[in-house]
């Protein structure tokens, strides 16, 4: 149980900072003697709690983001249900394959997102836009990428984060701490509509000890990972992004 916690704990500091808790808490749910399954659903479950708290600690950074979230948030939901429905219906080894291709394309973009903005910016200010404005094509772009992670972020949570920031960082000119601050909002959607959709159809592979241990630990380091998070530069939130990202694309390639 003390395991578990504190598991929970560095799980929701590291998706307030990155968005790779579930390579702490799945491993350690599975080391336990959970069933794989289980462990999954249940530490999507326990890490809703996290959630909140990273994303009260972010409530700054979420400032004037409403014209962007609004079509990024039904773009998480819907992808959160299909991802909770492939999990519940297709065999775990397809995501396996996959998993590890698209965390390396996420921290690619992450490493080049900087420079992407850069030539971005260049290119609006020659074409006499403001580069703070969103065309309806990047704005589809982001959306469809909004959904697509979190279809992953249904079926498999681990690294949805670093996903998500690959994606921002590509289409957005915005800093780091702000397309973090969405980051957590959007993948604790994810978890919520995920959680609803364990709940009502896998009701009996749900440990709710573990999930309650998992809920108590994340709610203390989702705050704790947000409140000193934010305090970064952009060149140390990334790094530490890159950092936690090739360990969990380690430590999935040794699965």
């Amino acid at each position: 149980m003390v395991l578990i916690i504190l598991a929970g704990v560095g799980a929701g500091a590291v998706n307030s900072l990155v968005g790779s808790g579930t390579l702490i808490t799945f491993p350690t749910l599975v080391t336990l003697g959970f069933a794989p399954l289980t462990a999954t659903i249940s530490n999507s479950i326990g890490l809703v709690a996290g959630g909140v708290s990273g994303t009260w600690a972010y409530r700054r950074e979420l400032r004037g983001q409403r014209d962007r979230l609004r079509w990024q948030v039904p773009g998480s939901v819907i992808g959160a249900v299909c991802g909770a429905y492939l999990l519940l219906h297709l065999p775990e080894s397809v995501f396996n394959r996959v998993v590890p291709v698209l965390l390396i394309a996420a921290l690619v973009l992450v490493v080049i997102g900087p420079r992407i903005q850069t030539i971005a910016q260049r290119r609006a200010e020659q074409a006499g836009r403001s580069v703070d404005h969103l065309g309806r094509g990047r704005m589809a772009a982001l959306t469809l990428g909004t959904f697509a992670v979190a279809v992953y972020g249904g079926y498999f949570s681990a690294a949805q984060g670093i996903l998500m920031i690959g994606v921002m960082g590509v289409l957005l000119p915005e800093s780091m701490q702000r397309m973090n601050a969405a980051k957590v909002l959007l993948t604790l959607l994810v978890n919520v509509v995920a959680a609803l959709a364990y709940i009502t159809t896998a009701f009996d592979r749900i440990s709710w000890l573990a999930v309650g241990l998992i809920a108590v630990g994340s709610l203390v380091g989702g705050y704790l990972g947000g409140h000193y998070g934010r305090r970064l530069s952009p060149n140390a939130l990334r790094a530490v992004i890159i950092v936690v990202g090739l360990v969990g694309l380690y430590r999935l390639m040794a699965v």
